[in-house]
């Protein structure tokens, strides 16, 4: 596809999108993503932490928290097109940079390679790309905190190792503690 070609079809979605009503979540000021495949040990991760922020803490009313599973790629580009809605977006996956398993770090969007579609996770994580087009060109706040996978099974086997499992509530808690730290 040339550029031109991929210039006609992201004006088309600008213009669809600028009919379209907003959803409730692109008006919050704070958007979490858990990314995950549940179906894949480890991988579910990020669809876990969403599910423990939902269920355990009280956020403010203007913190959105979802499980996207493997779907985050739509909600980005819906953002990117958009070019407002949050402020800050926090997206929550599971990755292998061989750290220990169960450790729960940020990554910065610089650490991580532009040439790459599907960038350093298991089930296709949005590009790096996307995420510093939100960051640099609609103003984005971009966070990304991650967990080192014990092991992503070649089939389908869910649960979470004990060390991913025990990260859980430390991933719920630095991504509380910001949303704290934010409001003062």
């Amino acid at each position: 596809m040339s550029p031109r070609q991929m210039r006609i079809i992201y004006l088309s979605c600008e213009i669809e999108l600028m009919y379209m009503e907003v959803p409730e979540l692109y008006q919050k000021r704070v958007l979490v993503l858990g990314c995950g495949n549940i179906l894949f040990g480890d991988d579910g991760f990020g669809v876990e932490v969403a599910n423990c922020l939902n269920e355990r803490y009280d956020l403010p009313s203007d913190v959105e928290v979802m499980d996207v599973g493997t779907g985050v790629r739509d909600i980005l580009f819906n953002m990117v097109l958009m070019q407002g809605g949050p402020s800050k977006l926090i997206v929550v996956d599971a990755v292998d940079k061989g750290r220990r398993p169960g450790e729960v770090f940020k990554i910065s969007l610089d650490e991580i390679p532009k040439n790459k579609v599907d960038d350093f996770s298991m089930h296709q994580m949005p590009s790096s790309n996307m995420l510093s087009e939100l960051r640099d060109f609609c103003g984005v706040d971009v966070v990304v905190v991650a967990c080192q996978v014990k092991r992503i099974p070649e089939e389908i086997e869910t649960g979470l190792s004990e060390e991913v499992k025990k990260a859980i509530p430390l991933a719920s808690e630095l991504i509380v503690e910001s949303l704290i730290k934010e409001n003062g």
